[in-house]
Parts: structure tokens; sequence; C-alpha cells
């Protein structure tokens, strides 16, 4: 497994609390070779870091799939084992992609617990901000998208206001739903339509509609790929090579601890295996 750019510093309690799992849970993953160990250190107490964190958060997604351990299993011995924790969040967010969008309640010590910290009212408004969390009917209840709870609770001590939070949140938005309605338009017109008009065949336009459904993680992909490309060159430009890099790797160490599915461990806190 790829190291990150932080080192281990989380208990299991603490890992199991930012992920939304139980301890029993992890231990289980652990057994199963679905985690790493963690990094033994002082008085052989074990740490855990954000690698652990992600790939937490990617077997939380692929069992939300209806993926068993032995196929998720299957899947991780895959991928290569340099991927750093910013990688494995890509694959989180690629996964997540074609999930069914889900939201999920918890109390105020719940929602501090998943972001590893306390939160006062001005933390709450920086999360509702970035579209992370939302207040509920109840008092103290709070809407969480796992998807973006983590990525929010790293960004509560950069030195920026909401206002900044919602212009940049609006800038996406906007971009992503052109880029949405383009390519839309594109396999309409292009390919869609075309194929209606040469096939009158009731099940081959079936099957044309199901394609068209599965390659909605095709296209995110090369959304994710063309935009990571195009960032890395912005940086560049804006504030030449050594600061752009010093950004980009501060952008994917926040991005890695996302939420991006998420990023997050998408949880509840209960053992969801059966784990002995």
């Amino acid at each position: 497994m790829g190291t990150g750019t932080e080192e281990p510093r989380l208990t299991v309690d603490e890992l199991a609390a930012r992920a939304g799992v139980t301890v029993r849970t992890i231990r289980f993953y652990g057994t199963r070779g679905l985690l790493p160990p963690p990094v033994i250190g002082p008085r052989r107490v074990g740490h855990y870091g954000p690698d652990h964190l992600s790939r937490l958060a990617l077997i939380e997604e692929l069992q939300h799939q209806g993926m068993t351990l032995s196929a998720i299993e299957r899947y991780l011995e895959q991928l290569p084992d340099d991927l750093s924790a910013h990688d494995l969040a890509i694959h989180r967010a690629l996964v997540a992609s074609w999930a069914p969008d889900s939201a999920e309640t918890a109390t105020r010590a719940e929602l501090e617990r998943r972001v590893g910290r306390s939160l006062d009212e001005d933390d709450i408004d920086r999360l509702g901000a970035m579209g992370a969390v939302r207040r509920a009917g109840a008092p103290d209840t709070y809407w969480i998208d796992p998807g973006l709870l983590r990525l929010g609770a790293q960004l509560l001590d950069v030195p920026i206001t909401c206002d900044t939070i919602l212009a940049a949140r609006t800038v996406l938005m906007e971009h992503t739903r052109s880029a949405a309605h383009e390519l839309t338009r594109l396999f309409r017109d292009e390919v869609w339509g075309p194929y209606r008009e040469r096939e009158s065949d009731p099940r081959r336009i079936e099957a044309m509609r199901s394609l068209s459904a599965h390659m909605q993680p095709l296209v995110v992909q090369a959304l994710v790929t063309a935009f990571q490309r195009s960032l890395k060159e912005e940086l560049r430009a804006a504030f030449g090579t050594e600061d752009a890099k010093y950004a980009e790797n501060t952008q994917n160490t926040r991005d890695a601890e996302d939420a991006e599915d998420a990023e997050d461990g998408g949880g509840t806190g209960h053992d969801p295996h059966g784990a002995p």
C-alpha cells in the first residue's frame, strides 16, 4: 500500500470512528487481508493513516454495490501495491459514481466522531456550505453526505470563507452540469438516435439502453482524469512549478481523506457482514 503524505497517527478506535465502522470490523478486515497492518509505534500501539481510511471507504463502497468479501478481496488484489490514499479515493469515487444517491442522519455527537473533532456553529455552517451537512428537523440532528464529509472535515482548518466555498461549489456545479448536458446530447444525437432509426428489435433497443447506463462510470473516469490534468496545468501556470507541486500535494492530501465517497467510510457503526 502506498504511503500517504501524513504519518499514521490514528488509533484503531479513532480510525473506526472516522470511518463509521466498528473496531471489530477493522480487525476482521485485517485478518482477511483487506487492510494492511498498522504501523507499530511506541508502547506497541498500532497507528493508522490516510491510506487505511481511504481503503476502508473503498471497501464499504464495494459492499454497498453488493460485492461479497471474497469478491472484494479479488478486486483489491488487482490494484497496484503502491497506490496512495489519493489513488484509493479516486477508485472509491468511481465505484460510487453509479451508486444511488444516499444520505445518512447523525446526531451532533456522531457527526463529531465521524469528523474526528468537536464542532462549533461556524464549523457546521462551513460544512453546510460545502454540501456535506444540512440540519434535519430534530434538534442536534443532521443529514450528512458521506462522500463529502471527510473532504469537508479537512477544509475546516483552511482559512477560506463560506462565501468562497459557495463560489467554488457554484463553479464546479455549473461546469459539471454543462459537461453532463453536452455529453448526454452527444450520445443522444450521435449514438442513440441513429441506432433507433436502424434497429426495430425491442430487445436490441433495450440492450442499448442498458449499455448507456453502464457507460456512466467510464464517463466519470474520463472526466476525473481530464480534470486532474487540467488542474495540474493551471496550477503550474498560476504558481510556477514548485508552488504548483506544493498546492497539488496539498489538494491530493485533502481529496484522499474525502469524501471524495468519498468520500466516506459510508458505514453506520454496525458490523455490516457479521464479523466474528
